[in-house]
């Protein structure tokens, strides 16, 4: 994909999660199929968490050179920063307040080589380039993550024996 196209589904995620995560009652926002999964809460809390302090602040050390990797915890943050406690909707105007800042850099970077390298401690070589795809393949993930989440709730509703009607995933 181009950049510039990459940069622009970044933008229109926005729009995507907002409109998913519109009219969620405050049961339906904290609802887990199983007690290890997360809720829409929580997804939305790391979705924030993540534009803030991972792949924008990340791919800015790509393209300055800089190779130092800071440790984050994300799966950690659920707890120590009590997503649970946090208010949804806030959470959800923050993620997307975050994203057009994140998307208002974007657009601002002048980079002509998006092959600059990094070095990940797990995963080696890693470029700018890879660092944007993943942020957008992040994006994707937690959109199928809320769509199935979405599916599961309606599962467990007293219309879930009449589901097969609206055809197989």
């Amino acid at each position: 994909m181009e950049i510039k196209s990459i940069i622009q589904e970044l933008e229109s995620d926005a729009v995507i999660f907002q409109n998913l995560l519109l009219n969620i009652s405050i049961e339906d926002q904290i609802w887990k199929p199983f007690e290890n999964k997360w809720c829409l809460l929580e997804i939305v809390c790391h979705l924030y968490d993540e534009e803030k302090e991972d792949f924008r602040p990340r791919l800015a050390k790509i393209l300055n050179g800089d190779h130092n990797w800071d440790p984050i915890d994300p799966q950690g943050w659920v707890l120590s920063r009590n997503y649970m406690e946090k208010d949804f909707t806030e959470m959800l105007n923050k993620f997307i307040d975050e994203r057009k800042r994140s998307v208002d850099w974007l657009n601002g970077l002048n980079i002509n080589d998006w092959n600059i390298k990094a070095v990940h401690p797990k995963l080696g070589e890693f470029t700018a380039y890879q660092m944007l795809c993943c942020w957008l393949a992040h994006d994707f993930l937690h959109m199928r993550q809320i769509l199935k989440l979405k599916y599961q709730l309606l599962e467990s509703g007293p219309g879930k024996d009449m589901l097969r009607y609206a055809g197989d995933l």
